[in-house]
C-alpha cells in the first residue's frame, strides 16, 4: 500500500470524514545522463555567478522578483516563508457545481482521496454515493507544500478523487494564442453529413489500456539494439500532405468507403463486424518466432533477411485496424520511417509490403 502525500479532514457542511491523499498519476520517462561526448565523465549544472563565472553555494541564494531590467528585489526565503498558506488541515468545501459545467482545461493533477481508518467507512461512501447520484464536485480551497490550490472533489468509481486546478487567470484565451482559427467558414450539408458518418465509422470503445507510449518502446529498442552491437538504420518517412479544400468531399468520400470496405469485402467470407475496432486489442507484441530478437539492421545475422508478406485477408483487415495496431504491424516487418508516418501512410506502407515484387526483365 502506497503512503499518503497528505493526511487531514475532509468537510462539508456539518459533516466531517479523516482522509488521506494519495498520488493517482505517475510518469514513465526514459531518464538519460548527460555525458562529454568520447567520454563516460557525467556532466553536472552548477549555480554560477554569471558575471563573476564562480560557483555560488546554496546558501548564499536570495530570490529577486525584476522590476526593471537589471533592478530587482530581494525577498529572503525567510520573508517567504511567513507568508507561505503552509499546510492545510482540513479540505472545506465550499459548495457543489455541476460536474458538465467544468471545462477539463480547469484540471490539472489528480488524486485518490481514501477514509482514514474503516470506522469512517460509512460517512466516506455516503459523499460518494451522493456526488455520484447528484453529478456534482465539490470545490474547496487547499494548501499543500508550500503552495495553495483550488481543487474538485468529485466521486468516481466508487471512491472519491481530488483534482487540483487551475485558476481562471492561469487559463490562456485561445483566440490570443493561436492563430487562423475559423471565424465564419461556409459548410455544405454534404460535408457535414458525410463528416459525421465518417466519425461514426471510426467509432470505437474508449479502452486506456488500448493506448500506450510507442515512443517511449522505441527510445528502449534503440538502447538494446545499441547495448547488443545491432546496426541501426535510421529513416524518416513522407510528410503528410495537407487536403486541399477543392479535394475536400472526395477525401471525405474514399475514407467512408475506406472504413466501410473491409466489411463489404468479408461480409461472405465472415460475419459482419461492428463498426468501431473490429479486432481485439493486443496491450503487448506478440512472441517472435525462435532465432533471437528482432534486429533493426538490413542485414540478419547469418545471411540476407527475407521480407515478410502480409497476407491478402490480412490487408483487407488494415483499415479496421487502429493507428497503435498498425504501428505494430510495422515494427513487426521493420518498416522504416514508421515512427513519423500517419495511420493512412502506415496502411499503405503495410500494404505494400504485402505485394510482390515484380522480376526485373
Amino acid at each position: 500500500m502506497a503512503r499518503p502525500v497528505w493526511t487531514g479532514v475532509l468537510s462539508f457542511g456539518l459533516v466531517t470524514v479523516p482522509v488521506a491523499l494519495y498520488t493517482a498519476t505517475s510518469s514513465h520517462d526514459v531518464r538519460f545522463h548527460q555525458l562529454e561526448r568520447g567520454t563516460s565523465d557525467r556532466v553536472r549544472n552548477r549555480r554560477v555567478n554569471e558575471r563573476t563565472g564562480k560557483e555560488v553555494g546554496f546558501a548564499e541564494i536570495v530570490k529577486g522578483y525584476e522590476v526593471a531590467e537589471g533592478e530587482y528585489v530581494i525577498v529572503e526565503p525567510e520573508e517567504l516563508e511567513q507568508i507561505s498558506p503552509g499546510r492545510s488541515r482540513t479540505i472545506d468545501i465550499a459548495g457543489f457545481v455541476d460536474l458538465s459545467d467544468v471545462d477539463p482545461i480547469f484540471f490539472d493533477k489528480t488524486y485518490y482521496l481514501g477514509p482514514r481508518g474503516t470506522e469512517y467507512q460509512k460517512i466516506y461512501a455516503l459523499l460518494v454515493e451522493a456526488l455520484a447520484r447528484s453529478e456534482r464536485v465539490g470545490l474547496a480551497m487547499f494548501a499543500m507544500r508550500g503552495k495553495e490550490y483550488l481543487t474538485a472533489v468529485r466521486s468516481e468509481q466508487g471512491m472519491l478523487e481530488l483534482h487540483t486546478m487551475h485558476f481562471a487567470d492561469e487559463v490562456r484565451d485561445a483566440r490570443t494564442e493561436v492563430g487562423d482559427l475559423p471565424e465564419k467558414v461556409k459548410l455544405s450539408t454534404q460535408e457535414i453529413k458525410t463528416a459525421e458518418q465518417l466519425i461514426g465509422m471510426l467509432a470505437i470503445e474508449w479502452k486506456p489500456e488500448d493506448w500506450h507510449d510507442t515512443y517511449e518502446e522505441q527510445v528502449k529498442k534503440l538502447i538494446e539494439d545499441k547495448l547488443a552491437g545491432r546496426e541501426i538504420a535510421v529513416s524518416t518517412g513522407p510528410a503528410p500532405e495537407a487536403t486541399n479544400v477543392i479535394d475536400l468531399m472526395d477525401a471525405l468520400r474514399r475514407s467512408v468507403e475506406g472504413a466501410r470496405k473491409p466489411a463489404d469485402e468479408g461480409a461472405s467470407e465472415q460475419p459482419k463486424k461492428p463498426a468501431g475496432r473490429t479486432t481485439p486489442a493486443r496491450t503487448g507484441r506478440s512472441p517472435k518466432a525462435a532465432g533471437g530478437k528482432k534486429t533493426t539492421s538490413t542485414k540478419a545475422a547469418g545471411g540476407t533477411s527475407t521480407p515478410k508478406r502480409v497476407s491478402a485477408t490480412g490487408k483487407r483487415q488494415l483499415s479496421q485496424l487502429t493507428k497503435t495496431e498498425l504501428y505494430e504491424r510495422a515494427t513487426d516487418l521493420d518498416i522504416p520511417g514508421r515512427s513519423t508516418m500517419t495511420r493512412d501512410q502506415l496502411q499503405h506502407a503495410l500494404e505494400a509490403a504485402g505485394r510482390p515484387h515484380r522480376a526485373a526483365s
